[in-house]
């Protein structure tokens, strides 16, 4: 039998760890039909570092944490629209290879947690953890990162777009006289635009004015004007919202505020639709039934009902 050559464990990719785990499997007699679930399972899990992150199993499994594996499953939900009893089976399967990596010492202790069988409220960043987010910072005393992760912030949250689109964004796909932004980075790989809010213009202008960047560049880019990698994305935001108080560091969770504060807005279903780049509408369905308790807020006081109630022209029978 040919021997596996593998790196050291201390630089063991994923597909190196995968092929230690299936051995592991074979080692202990599993059937056929086991292996080819975790299989399907693994597969899934790749699947999402490209789409999400653009790496593959060349990853380093050290990279494998209690964030992204919440990020997996989300990106679960978003993509497939599963089932929480679907999304448990992807889990599970995942979940066994993420403990047999565990157990053997090659990445860090971590518990993952399946879903509820009902679906869950979605996750958001509340207004004051946004106002901690959103406070500019004072760019004499700031570095250019710091400035750059606040802009991040910014877009994100007025655009609702996934990490992946936000990094492969170029300078000239913004256009402010038209306010408008070309997506050419998504999920069902069509060009997408959508428009840019007048706060976010204005950041987007300063920021632009800062950076100093070629029509070709990345928007987006590291203290050397390159590509910003995902793994860095997700290390700077992390970063950023811990220094400021704010324990959430999910880069997904301000498309999941997005989608909810245009809701509770008053925002229309179907423009959400488009601007978020779902196929159907049954994504923005769920929003809205998740976040059904908020719509309770202030009902009374857009009710038109109420409003003539309280005008005192209105005759109660």
């Amino acid at each position: 039998m040919k021997r596996m050559k593998m790196t050291k464990d201390n630089n063991l990719t994923i597909d190196e760890g995968w092929k230690k785990f299936l051995r592991h499997c074979k080692i202990k007699d599993l059937s056929k039909h086991t292996i080819i679930y975790y299989q399907k399972s693994y597969n899934y899990f790749i699947r999402f570092l490209k789409d999400e992150f653009e790496e593959d199993d060349s990853t380093n499994v050290k990279e494998i944490n209690k964030d992204l594996i919440e990020e997996f499953t989300m990106w679960l939900d978003d993509n497939y629209n599963m089932k929480n009893t679907t999304i448990n089976t992807r889990l599970r399967g995942v979940r066994t290879f993420v403990y047999y990596l565990r157990d053997q010492k090659l990445i860090r202790d971590l518990k993952i947690d399946l879903l509820r069988s009902d679906k869950e409220i979605k996750e958001t960043y509340t207004n004051a953890e946004l106002k901690k987010l959103l406070k500019k910072p004072n760019l004499n005393e700031s570095s250019f990162a710091v400035y750059r992760n606040w802009v991040i912030i910014n877009f994100l949250l007025a655009t609702g777009v996934r990490s992946r689109t936000l990094i492969n964004l170029k300078i000239k796909d913004i256009n402010i006289e038209e306010a408008i932004v070309h997506l050419k980075t998504i999920k069902n790989r069509k060009e997408q635009i959508i428009p840019l809010s007048k706060s976010l213009i204005k950041v987007l202008l300063d920021y632009l004015e800062y950076r100093q960047g070629k029509s070709d560049d990345y928007l987006i880019c590291n203290i050397y004007g390159n590509k910003l990698k995902s793994s860095s994305l997700n290390s700077a935001i992390r970063t950023y919202n811990l220094d400021r108080g704010v324990s959430k560091t999910s880069i997904h969770l301000f498309r999941h505020t997005f989608a909810k504060k245009w809701i509770l807005r008053g925002g229309d279903s179907f423009r959400l639709q488009k601007i978020l780049g779902h196929s159907s509408m049954k994504m923005v369905r769920e929003y809205v039934n998740m976040y059904n308790d908020d719509l309770k807020q202030d009902f009374n006081h857009f009710n038109p009902l109420e409003e003539f109630a309280n005008s005192g022209d209105y005759i109660q029978l």
